[in-house]
This record gives C-alpha cells, sequence and structure tokens, in this order.
C-alpha cells in the first residue's frame, strides 16, 4: 500500500468520524430542544393553571363581596321597612293618647256634675272598682291628679259598695292621697316631662301591691295586646 491509498483511508476515515460526529451532534442537538419544549410547555401550563387558579380566587372574592353587599342591602331596606312601619304605628298611638285627654278633660269642681263629663266621672268608678278587685285589700291608698281628686271623691263611695257587693265583703277603706298626686296632663311645649291623661293608681297600705290603672296604663296594655292584629291590619302579610 503506498501513500496514496493510506492518505485516500485516512481521509475516509476522517470523513466517516466527522459524519458520525455529526449526526451525534444532530441527535444531541435534536433531544435537548425536545426536552427544551417539553420543559417550556410545562412551565406554560403550570403558569397558566396559577393564573387560571387565582382568577377563580378573585372571581370567588369578587362573588362573596356581591352576596355581602346584597345582604347588607337587603337588611338595611328591612330595617327601613320596620322603621317605617313603627313610625306609623307609634303616631297611632300617639293619637290615641290625644284622644284621651278629651276623656279626662273638665274643669275641676264647677264641671263635676256636668253632663259631658258624666262618661269620664264613670269610667273613674269603674277603674277604682277593678282596681280594688285585683288588689283584695281591706285599706287601701288611691292616687290620683290633682284636677280629678273632686271627681274621684264623688264616686269614691259607689266604688267600694259596688266591689264590696261584687266581693262578697265589705266596702274597704279607700284614702285618698293629697300629698302625693299624679302628673298632669301633658303639655305640647315640655313632651318629656312625667304626665298623665286621667285614671287613678290604687296600692295596698303597705305600698308591697300597685295596681296602675291611669288611662296611659291601659293604652300601653291594650296596644301591646292588639299590636299585632294591628299591623296585619296596617301592613297584611309584608314580606321583609
Amino acid at each position: 500500500m503506498n501513500d496514496e491509498d493510506v492518505s485516500r483511508q485516512i481521509h475516509q476515515m476522517v470523513r466517516f468520524i466527522q459524519q458520525e460526529a455529526e449526526e451525534k451532534a444532530t441527535e444531541i442537538s435534536a433531544s435537548a430542544e425536545e426536552e427544551f419544549n417539553i420543559e417550556k410547555l410545562q412551565l406554560v401550563e403550570a403558569e397558566k393553571k396559577k393564573i387560571r387558579q387565582e382568577y377563580e380566587r378573585k372571581e370567588r372574592q369578587v362573588e362573596i363581596r356581591k352576596k355581602i353587599e346584597y345582604s347588607m342591602q337587603l337588611n338595611a331596606s328591612r330595617i327601613k321597612v320596620l322603621q317605617a312601619q313603627d313610625d306609623i304605628v307609634t303616631s297611632m298611638k300617639e293619637v290615641a293618647a290625644k284622644e284621651l285627654l278629651n276623656v279626662s278633660h273638665h274643669h275641676l269642681v264647677e264641671d263635676i256634675l256636668h253632663v259631658g263629663h258624666h262618661e269620664y266621672r264613670n269610667l273613674l268608678k269603674d277603674l277604682i272598682v277593678q282596681s280594688l278587685l285585683r288588689l283584695k285589700e281591706p285599706s287601701v291608698l288611691l292616687r290620683c291628679r290633682k284636677r280629678d281628686v273632686h271627681m274621684v271623691e264623688h264616686v269614691l263611695e259607689a266604688a267600694a259598695e259596688e266591689y264590696a257587693v261584687k266581693a262578697g265583703v265589705v266596702p274597704p277603706e279607700i284614702i285618698v292621697d293629697h300629698d302625693v298626686y299624679l302628673p298632669p296632663a301633658p303639655k305640647h311645649h315640655n313632651t318629656h316631662a312625667p304626665y298623665c291623661s286621667g285614671g287613678v293608681v290604687l296600692a295596698s297600705r303597705d305600698g308591697k301591691i300597685v295596681c296602675e290603672n291611669t288611662l296611659d296604663a291601659r293604652l300601653d296594655v291594650v296596644f301591646r295586646k292588639k299590636l299585632p292584629e294591628i299591623r296585619k291590619q296596617l301592613f297584611g302579610k309584608v314580606a321583609v
């Protein structure tokens, strides 16, 4: 084998090695590209998933916030409706309270026997009898407004006799308190002062048992008792 043959073989071997190296390099490059693409895809999917989760979290927060705001608005509306209903009921009670003043209005001694005040006089008697029936005491202390004293004293004996007949006992001792009176009728210029629209308060002599039978107390009792019926008549089944 001459030098030319040797040179040709060496040249062929070099080309073969280069070709193998190029093929290997291409294979490595392709593998690296594939791995890179896979890793890139995984990273992209991971970021997409993170973004979706964040979006879903924010969307849930928005929904929760909307529900809270709706609930607050609904409660505020309910409170406004209830407040408006309460205002109407309160105004009705105030009107009724003003009407009570017409029941008990009189002009002291000169009007005691006036025909126009016959109803209030009888009402005072009935209130006294009712209070005596509740107390069932042989001796009681009676308080009334100062302007009602003479009218109360006018019906006192009849009230004691009526109670005695109904209870089957002797007429009780009824002492009118001339030291402490019930407050006067309400005045428009001082609505916060204590007031009494009429009626009486009876108590046992030791003060342990008290029967408040004023017109204002009776109005409170009737209003509390009739409040559900009043609301139903005024508002029906209003959904609030």
